[in-house]
């Protein structure tokens, strides 16, 4: 064949095989691939992320086109992990990703350029926390951002209704709280998963019982709302004076209304890693995990520094970057937190008794929460006007926070909701959540009622 004729067949040749070899990268030769990212974020960061992510060469190298969110509850992931419709699961704590690591949602990391990074990188432990879930030395998730946890207070509130600044959670429940309406806000653990952790943390510095007799103090302080957000939005509305909010919402509060301010109780809190992870059955294996490679490094870091999402990064060197240099606030609260005074936190008992903890909380301290609210505050009332002693007040206090007893109606037996009772019997009440609300929502109101009638006897 003429020379004149090979030599441009040869140059076409070795363009095509260029053009195929660079296609490759997320799956099939050319393929253009749309991940999808189960995710808690909310729609800000989600905007934010995919316009940042689908410019940067990581997509252009992995051919990644798009990402769909789906914004929906940890237990609507299951479903589509299971149909193999997701690739990242991300956002929401450590304790629904633990869930999804324990029950096999989750498939460990193993881009090995994304394993180097993440060694080299990302600091294995937080403040004295762990900041990825691993087994027999593989990764099943990564925090992609640092969260602590505690109240967020607005001073102007505080002023006007002459109550002091609260600095540890017992102040929450203390009577000084004890107002119609009420003054603290907080939400039904389960619809807020950052909440779920203040109330492990809260169980766990105080220990059980007399955990729980705070946390019936907090909530009869408390107007209860159906999401996290909503307490940081009255706090910074001046709705109350104080709610107990994950620490960027704290941020977000000092950013929209100067008078909020965010408290970590001293000595009574912990930092979280909140994960990344890829799921199980993902479709696009390679191309996700070099997704959570962005996520991690200072460009994806640079998200939680805009100013409308306030989130802690994780990987500090998102610092050095001109829009960290910018953000000196974040940066001392980044440094603050590291050497924060927390308590030591155990992640497997919060796992044994998340659910009754969570669905107790809710039959006890929210589907009745109207009658506790009343009883605790004709107490305070009555206390004030000298109706009842000190000793009587305290009497029927310990009366109104002691832990239930209630009939098991797995075992037919009387039983009272113990700490080991409530470890024992978490994958049960999981399961058979209705039977364990409706008798503990009774018992409560019993309780309450019998404090109230007892109150009334004394004061007439």
């Amino acid at each position: 064949m003429n020379k004149r004729i090979l030599w441009p067949l040869l140059v076409v040749s070795l363009l095509i095989l260029s053009s195929l070899i660079g296609c490759v990268g997320g799956g099939k030769q050319g393929e253009e691939i749309t991940l999808v990212v189960l995710t808690r974020h909310d729609t800000t960061i989600q905007m934010k992320v995919r316009q940042a992510f689908l410019s940067s060469d990581i997509a252009k190298k992995y051919n990644i086109v798009d990402i769909k969110f789906k914004y929906t509850t940890p237990g609507d992931w299951k479903k589509y992990i299971e149909e193999g419709a997701a690739d990242v699961a991300w956002g929401g704590g450590p304790t629904v990703f633990d869930d999804l690591f324990l029950e096999g949602y989750l498939q460990p990391l193993d881009m090995p350029e994304l394993l180097q990074y993440i060694d080299q990188h990302i600091p294995k432990k937080f403040a004295g926390f762990p900041t990825m879930r691993t087994k027999d030395s593989k990764i099943y998730w990564v925090g992609a951002a640092l969260s602590s946890f505690g109240f967020t207070v607005n001073h102007d509130k505080l002023l006007q209704l002459g109550l002091p600044q609260p600095k540890k959670w017992e102040d929450l429940a203390s009577e000084v709280f004890a107002m119609e309406p009420p003054a603290v806000g907080t939400a039904d653990p389960t619809k807020s998963t950052s909440n779920t952790r203040i109330f492990e943390i809260i169980l766990q510095a105080f220990e059980w019982e007399e955990g729980w007799r705070i946390l019936t103090l907090m909530a009869a302080n408390a107007r209860i709302y159906d999401a996290s957000d909503s307490v940081r939005e009255g706090v910074i509305a001046g709705e109350i004076a104080v709610g107990t909010t994950i620490d960027f919402y704290g941020y977000i509060a000092m950013k929209a209304n100067p008078a909020c301010e965010y408290v970590v109780p001293s000595g009574q809190s912990i930092v979280n890693a909140d994960p990344i992870a890829l799921v199980k059955n993902a479709p696009h294996k390679e191309a996700a995990q070099a997704f959570i490679l962005w996520v991690l490094s200072p460009e994806g870091q640079k998200i939680w520094l805009d100013p409308s999402i306030n989130r802690m990064p994780i990987n500090p060197e998102v610092f050095n970057t001109p829009e960290g240099k910018q953000r000196s606030d974040l940066k001392k609260a980044y440094d603050s937190l590291e050497s924060v005074s927390a308590i030591p936190f155990n992640d497997t008992l919060a796992l044994e008794t998340e659910v009754t903890m969570q669905y107790y909380f809710k039959a006890t301290l929210v589907d009745t929460h109207d009658l506790l609210h009343s009883v605790w505050i004709q107490l305070v009332e009555a206390k004030k006007n000298g109706k009842i002693t000190d000793e009587q007040f305290e009497s029927l206090k310990n009366k109104l926070t002691e832990l239930l007893t209630f009939k098991d109606p797995r075992t037919g037996q009387t039983v009272k909701f113990t700490l080991e009772w409530a470890k024992e019997n978490n994958e049960y009440v999981k399961k058979n959540p209705d039977d364990y609300l409706r008798i503990w929502r009774t018992a409560a109101e019993q309780k309450y009622n019998e404090v109230l009638n007892e109150l009334k006897s004394i004061t007439g």
